[in-house]
This record gives C-alpha cells, sequence and structure tokens, in this order.
C-alpha cells in the first residue's frame, strides 16, 4: 500500500510502556541484594532518567529532610552536565521507603570504601561501583536487562521506569501539575500523554471486573433455572 503524502516525522508515536506495580515489585524482588536495588527503587519512586540517577551525588540527597535534588545528568565517559531543560532541576520528595533504602545504601558504601583501601576513587557519587566511580549506563541497561529476565518480565527500555513512576502518580490521582514538576517534564503534554495511557489501562481493568461481575451473575441465574 502506498504511503504518499506521509513522511518520518508523521509517524504515530508508540505508546509509553510501563510496569504495573505488580510487575514493579517483581522486578524489586529479583534485585534484591542486588547493587541495582536501591538504583531501581529510586527510579521507580522518582522518576529520575538514568543520566540523572547515575549523576546523583550524596550533597544531592537531605535523607533528614527526606529530599533529592535533581542538578546533573551523567554523560558518556563520566561527565556531569546540566539537564537540557530548567524543568530538569527539581526537588523530589522520597517516600520512606527510598530514604531507608539510600541510608542503606549509604552504609554499604561505607564497606565497599574500606574494603577497596586505597583503590577507592572518592567522587560523592549515590550509585557507585566496588571501588568508588559511577556506574556505567551501559552496564546499567545491561544488568537492567538480565533483572527483567530474572522477575520473568518482558524487556523493555530503562526509560519504561521513568513513564511507570508517573504512572503511579496517575493512578494515586496527584493533579499533573505536581507530577510533571516531579518529572521535570518540560511540558505538560508529556506528562499528560503517560497519564492518559495509565487511565486507559486503568479502564480496561475496571472492564474487566465489571464483565467477571455479570458472568459471575449470569452463572448463578442459569444454575438456578
Amino acid at each position: 500500500m502506498s504511503h504518499l503524502g506521509k513522511n518520518k516525522n508523521q509517524t504515530k508515536k508508540k505508546a509509553a510502556k510501563f510496569l504495573t506495580i505488580e510487575e514493579a515489585q517483581k522486578l524489586l524482588e529479583a534485585a534484591q541484594g542486588d547493587r541495582m536495588e536501591v538504583l531501581l527503587l529510586v527510579a521507580l519512586s522518582t522518576g529520575l532518567r538514568r543520566g540523572e540517577l547515575l549523576a546523583l551525588r550524596w550533597q544531592d540527597v537531605d535523607l533528614v529532610s527526606g529530599t533529592l535534588s535533581v542538578r546533573h545528568t551523567l554523560q558518556r565517559g563520566g561527565n556531569l552536565a546540566s539537564p537540557k531543560s530548567a524543568a530538569g532541576l527539581r526537588t523530589i520528595v522520597l517516600p520512606d521507603i527510598t530514604v531507608q533504602a539510600l541510608k542503606q545504601n549509604r552504609k554499604q558504601q561505607i564497606q565497599d570504601r574500606l574494603l577497596a583501601g586505597s583503590r577507592w576513587q572518592e567522587g560523592g557519587f549515590v550509585f557507585t561501583s566496588t571501588i568508588g566511580t559511577p556506574l556505567c549506563g551501559d552496564n546499567v541497561y545491561k544488568r537492567y536487562q538480565r533483572l527483567l529476565g530474572e522477575a520473568a518480565l518482558p524487556s523493555m527500555p530503562f526509560h519504561s521506569l521513568r513513564h511507570t513512576a508517573c504512572s503511579f502518580l496517575a493512578a494515586q490521582g496527584v493533579h499533573p501539575a505536581i507530577a510533571m514538576d516531579v518529572m521535570g517534564h518540560s511540558q505538560v503534554s508529556l506528562t499528560l500523554n503517560v497519564y492518559s495511557h495509565a487511565a486507559l489501562d486503568a479502564k480496561r481493568e475496571a472492564a474487566t471486573k465489571m464483565g467477571e461481575l455479570f458472568q459471575v451473575a449470569q452463572n448463578a441465574t442459569s444454575e438456578s433455572g
């Protein structure tokens, strides 16, 4: 079939992929005890981009007030850069479970530093290798894919964790303007796009439950007849 009149810029965007709360839990269970465990929890509870996660330093995290400030993104080669837009500079309030996980992560990092000795390279990063260097984005992606497999979940981009976090905000009824600020979206349309897909999934679930309800009623009527 001819596609005259269409160009690459006119192709329809694919729907954002994201995990359900049950699938997110499976992923976190698969990551228990792994160096990725806390990183994945922070990703799912804040919606940070991969580069923002890897750029996090302890000076960006306030474990007393339970907040996290996004100030940089980690580029290939290990260079820190500012977020692409002003909206990317933001402060996020963390769930208590994430604060506690970060505290444990800090304790583990102290142990890593002692074991590494003179090999330790202090950079102040939250998520590090066993010698203190920031994690490599490609290695994080590969490990993430392995953990998805171990959790019996389909392969999906790391960015899907960001969409997942946004969908959780939608499911909890958080106003799009607040979600936009948390996610660091430069346009509210980006937030609403994820919200609309999350809402559609919720409608499908509601329709399924409604169908099950009527099926039970129908079966009861047939048995009584």
